[in-house]
C-alpha cells in the first residue's frame, strides 16, 4: 500500500519537536461490473484484483466470479449475475449492499491454540508505523495464505476473501483473523463468503452476534494475549476445559 511522509509537530508535555511522520494514503477506486458503473470506494491501492473479487462475493452479489481487471483507478469485474442489488456509500467510504446473507455450512473444528495463532498473525509493520490502517489475515488448513492491510477494515476482509476467491480455495476450510470491530456488517461479509469463523481483536455488537447466530458463523472477539471470547457456535472450537462448576453447552 501507499504512505505519505509529512513534516509534523510532535508535542509530549510542553516540548516540541518537527518530525517527519508516516501516514497512510487515501485513495477511491471506480468499481464497474460487467461493464456497469457500480460505485465508487475508498481503499489503499494494492491488492486491488483482490479487493473487486472478495467486495462481489463478500457482498452477496454473484457466487463466482470470471475475471477482474485492474487498469489505474478502475477495477472491473466479470461475473454472472442475477439482479444488481441496491447500494449506497458506507460509513467507512465503500459500497454498502442490501440482502440476506448466505448460511455457512463446515465441518471446521479448531482448538484454543489455533485461535491464539491467528490471533498472533493479525498484525502489520505499516499499522507500527501509522497507527492508521486495519489488517485481516486468512488461514486455510492451519496456514497463512494472505494477509491484507487497508484504511477500511471492510476492504481487509474483501481482499483476503479475494485472495481465497482467485486461487480456488476452499472457504468452507478457511478463518478470517482481523483487527476490526465486528458490527452485522463485518459478519454478513463473512456469511457471504461461505467462511465459518471469524477472530478478531476487537469487539462486536449486538446485531453482529445475531449475524452470527442465525446465519453459521463461529463469531470470537477480545482475542488478546491468552484470552478470547466466542460469542456463536462454540461447537467448532474444541478442547476447552471448563472451570470447576461450569458446564459445557450441550
Amino acid at each position: 500500500m501507499s504512505l505519505y511522509h509529512h513534516r509534523a509537530l510532535q508535542v509530549k508535555g510542553d516540548r516540541g519537536r518537527y518530525i517527519e511522520d508516516t501516514v497512510a494514503k487515501e485513495d477511491t477506486f471506480q468499481l464497474s461490473i460487467n461493464g456497469v458503473l457500480f460505485g465508487r470506494m475508498v481503499a489503499s491501492s494494492g491488492q486491488l484484483r483482490e479487493l473487486g473479487a472478495g467486495f462481489v462475493i463478500c457482498e452477496g452479489i454473484t457466487d463466482h466470479v470470471e475475471r477482474v481487471e485492474v487498469e489505474g483507478s478502475e477495477i472491473r469485474v466479470y461475473a454472472p449475475l442475477s439482479e444488481m442489488k441496491n447500494h449506497g456509500t458506507g460509513s467507512s467510504g465503500g459500497i454498502e449492499c442490501e440482502g440476506e446473507p448466505r448460511y455457512v455450512s463446515s465441518d471446521l473444528v479448531i482448538d484454543p491454540q489455533q485461535v491464539y495463532r491467528v490471533t498472533r498473525e493479525i498484525h502489520s509493520e505499516v499499522w507500527q508505523q501509522t497507527g492508521g490502517v486495519h489488517c485481516s489475515v486468512l488461514f486455510c488448513k492451519g496456514e497463512v495464505v494472505a494477509k491484507s492491510c487497508d484504511l477500511g477494515r471492510h476492504n481487509t476482509v474483501d481482499k483476503v476473501v479475494g485472495h481465497a476467491i482467485l486461487h480456488g480455495l476452499d472457504r468452507s476450510k478457511c478463518i478470517i483473523g482481523c483487527t476490526g470491530r465486528q458490527p452485522a456488517g463485518m459478519v454478513t461479509k463473512v456469511a457471504n463468503a461461505g467462511i465459518p469463523l471469524v477472530i478478531s481483536r476487537a469487539a462486536s455488537t449486538d446485531q453482529g452476534i445475531r449475524v452470527a447466530e442465525r446465519y453459521g458463523v463461529t463469531l470470537i472477539c477480545f482475542s488478546r494475549g491468552d484470552r478470547f471470547t466466542i460469542y456463536s457456535h462454540p461447537e467448532r472450537v474444541r478442547g476447552i476445559v471448563f472451570e470447576e462448576g461450569d458446564l459445557a453447552p450441550h
